[in-house]
């Protein structure tokens, strides 16, 4: 029998890591390993692995039975005997060459777990594809698509759009990205965010270039950063070398529907002029002396 994969290794996080970190991941891996997307041999394998991780990670008691007895936990005779899916029926579905199968305990062949933020694994099809789940068996909503700038998205707003003749209002959640979807009764509504000329995004993070006179790095002041909300001052320590990364903790973006913010990343970059005036070039020939003393 082959030794099963750590479920921390197989979503790539840290036996640590929060619930939306786990969250996070999940939905990364199950993007890239996605059958109708990654057409590699072992996908749909992978595929399977990272939603049983997840769903048991994602569940606190499974969570804490596995970090407390790994994969033994979930052995028949265990208290999770018969694996993660212990007392769910198994529904097999078909699509194109792919065979999935899922359990249940009832009632919605998906009842009672959670896949990442998703309804269950094949709506990222919807997600991330734009076609309805070849799963649903119901007639899917109509979608529109709506373009917002980064701000809106990182701030919340509220659009008015018209959709079939009639205005409607969207209110923008903070922290919405691109891919993120709004329900209404009668259409779903996916967000796409507009890139920003200084800032860039990634998940709740967001990592900017500041560049700074050579000067500056070397003898170390004050310098004014970009930040989502308005510039703030921060000390650069003398010595500062090309690439130095400066961390502002809680400056980044709202978690989606959630509380707490990422963080904000300064990647620090030192401008060399291209010409000097007599000056300058007299005094760095004597900062070259002295180095050479």
């Amino acid at each position: 029998m082959p030794t099963k994969r750590d479920y921390y290794d197989i979503l790539g996080v840290s036996k640590n890591a929060t619930s939306e970190e786990i969250k996070k991941a999940y939905r990364r891996k199950a993007l890239e390993y996605h059958p109708d997307r990654n057409k590699a041999k072992d996908a749909e394998e992978q595929f399977k692995e990272v939603n049983e991780a997840y769903e048991v990670l994602s569940d606190a008691k499974k969570k804490e039975a596995y970090d407390r007895f790994g994969h033994a936990a979930f052995e028949p005779g265990a208290g999770f005997a018969g694996g993660p899916f212990t007392g769910f029926a198994g529904q097999t579905h078909r699509a194109g060459p792919f065979t999935y199968t899922y359990y249940s305990s009832g009632g919605s062949p998906f009842d009672g777990l959670d896949f990442g933020g998703f309804s269950d694994p094949f709506e990222i099809f919807e997600s991330f594809f734009g076609g309805a789940s070849p799963f649903r068996r119901e007639a899917p909503k109509p979608r529109y698509g709506l373009t917002i700038d980064f701000m809106d998205a990182v701030k919340g707003a509220e659009k008015t759009v018209r959709i079939d003749g009639k205005e409607h209002k969207i209110k923008i959640p903070p922290g919405a990205d691109d891919g993120t979807r709004l329900r209404f009764k009668e259409f779903d509504v996916t967000i796409d965010v507009r890139p920003h000329t200084t800032f860039r995004r990634d998940g709740v993070d967001i990592f900017i270039n500041h560049e700074i006179p050579f000067t500056l790095a070397a003898l170390g002041g004050d310098t004014n950063i970009p930040t989502v909300d308005g510039n703030i001052k921060i000390k650069i320590r003398p010595g500062t070398q090309p690439g130095t990364t400066v961390r502002l903790r809680g400056k980044g973006i709202h978690y989606l529907h959630s509380t707490g913010r990422g963080d904000q990343y300064i990647r620090i970059v030192i401008k060399i002029p291209e010409k000097l005036s007599p000056q300058q070039k007299s005094l760095l020939q004597q900062l070259q002396e002295v180095d050479q003393t």
